[in-house]
């Protein structure tokens, strides 16, 4: 049976401003113009300045855009639908606190670029030594479609006879896998040496081969990675030792051969391609005389005006609030400056936000950023931050994902100052990070010829004053992507 009933419920969502703030809050400086420049042109109203000029005030509450009825009481009467006040808008006696900002750059600062080298692409590299080759128009044919499906370290990892398939059906050539082959063996005689592999024993093999000839050192090491591949990946060196007949002198003096090689030989063209992935911190630590200081990267905090053309606009719409014809325009020219103040206001909450949560990183981790030392990392969690700012975890997690910041003695990702606690044999809490650089320098110092074991390297932490358990040795071990002791042997 269907009845209506009266029912109140206390809920809580999130306003689109607040979910316009969680958003900008979570991405990094390198994505924040980005994000920006596609809300410019998503809003014609909002625009970048470049100098300070009197805009709408954003600390206005941009939900009050209805006229206050007490002071206007016979306007309200006689346009009732009329919830609009200009000077929500418009406010020209006063300067929004964002436009005070400094830029956080110094006018005499060096300005450093990084140039670039002009270079040709991968492929193209090798389609140039194409060309210096006698070819047929088959084999021709055939040596692209192999370039083409060279990865970026220069191995072909695709299967011949889907190759012959490829050819077959895209390019209406009929071929075999030997010829395939042998169009690949022309590709392998390409620079750099090794390329067109089709996995890491055969690139070392196409690069031994190419040194000079009756060396026995290289002789050796041709025999050790056709034969004994797997010994020698695994460093079984007295197994290769045993097998081979020689002595260890021998099997050092290959070995460093081997080791000139490159084992990706196509990452080498990209040292004159743009390639490289460069960071750009989202916050700035100095030491000024013992003093630590901070500044937000000056693209954290863009100078964004509204368009003095629509709001001219609006202002002439508003005197024509009474006709029929004005009213879409209107309504969109005022929705499109709401959402532009927003943006506005966001942008510099999540400055203040950034600001802040740093602020108080660099505070708790004072000790460290004075040297660099990771010893004296204190340990932190999102919960120590979050309860110093008063604000949510889930706001401290979001402004340490992706955030990176610059020091004098390098530039970190936000999130690896955050690590749990443990206690010493004194009862100290000590951060785990500060066991993972002890674990690293154990491991750095080490004899190579008779590196430690993971129970070996617990005992060691353990005389430190360090008592953790032989598994969380080789948890943060693998996290430090350090090997086990049998993969760190050297001759």
């Amino acid at each position: 049976m269907l009845n209506q009933k009266l029912q109140q419920k206390l809920l809580q969502k999130l306003s689109p401003q607040q979910i316009l703030l969680m958003k900008l809050l979570q991405i990094p400086t390198i994505a924040l113009e980005q994000r920006i420049k596609q809300e410019i042109e998503d809003n014609p109203v909002l625009e970048e300045s470049d100098q300070t000029e009197d805009i709408p005030d954003e600390n206005d509450e941009l939900s009050n855009v209805e006229t206050d009825e007490s002071e206007n009481t016979e306007e309200s009467e006689s346009n009732k639908d009329d919830e609009f006040d200009l000077n929500d808008y418009i406010n020209e006696d006063d300067i929004p606190s964002y436009k005070l900002n400094a830029n956080n750059t110094d006018f005499n600062e060096e300005k450093k670029e990084i140039p670039f080298v002009s270079g040709i692409s991968f492929q193209d590299f090798l389609i140039s030594q194409l060309g210096l080759r006698i070819l047929n128009d088959k084999q021709h044919i055939i040596a692209s479609n192999i370039i083409g499906n060279l990865d970026d370290s220069g191995y072909l990892h695709r299967d011949t006879d889907a190759m012959v398939d490829d050819l077959a059906f895209v390019q209406n050539i009929n071929t075999t896998s030997d010829e395939i082959l042998s169009v690949l063996k022309i590709i392998q005689e390409f620079d750099p040496s090794g390329i067109g592999a089709r996995n890491l024993q055969e690139c070392l093999l196409i690069q031994l081969k190419r040194k000079e000839k009756s060396n026995k050192a290289i002789d050796l090491a041709i025999l050790i990675i056709e034969r004994y591949f797997n010994e020698f990946t695994k460093k079984h060196y007295d197994k290769i030792i045993r097998k081979a007949k020689i002595n260890e002198d021998e099997l050092k003096e290959a070995i460093n051969e081997i080791l000139k090689l490159n084992p990706k030989p196509g990452n080498s063209l990209s040292e004159t391609a743009k390639t490289n992935h460069y960071i750009l911190p989202d916050f700035i630590i100095y030491n000024n005389n013992g003093e630590l200081e901070l500044s937000l990267n000056s693209k954290n905090a863009p100078e964004l005006r509204l368009n003095k053309t629509y709001i001219d606009m609006l202002e002439a719409y508003a005197n024509n609030k009474n006709d029929n014809q004005h009213k879409d325009a209107f309504t969109f020219v005022k929705q499109k400056i709401n959402s532009a103040k927003w943006f506005i206001d966001a942008i510099k909450q999540r400055q203040n936000t950034l600001y802040t949560t740093m602020k108080a990183i660099m505070n708790y981790q004072n000790e460290y950023f004075m040297d660099g030392d990771e010893t004296k990392l204190r340990p932190m969690i999102l919960k120590d931050i979050a309860e110093i700012v008063n604000l949510d975890i889930s706001t401290i997690s979001r402004v340490a994902n992706s955030k990176y910041v610059q020091t004098p003695f390098g530039t970190f990702l936000l999130k690896s100052f955050f690590s749990e606690s443990m206690q010493t044999n004194k009862g100290e809490e000590v951060s785990t990070r500060e066991i993972k650089k002890i674990l690293s320098d154990c491991v750095d110092a080490e004899n190579k010829n008779k590196p430690h074991t993971d129970e070996q390297l617990t005992g060691i932490l353990k005389q430190k004053g360090y008592n953790i358990a032989r598994r969380t040795v080789a948890k943060y071990r693998e996290q430090l992507s350090i090997p086990v002791a049998r993969l760190r042997k050297e001759l």
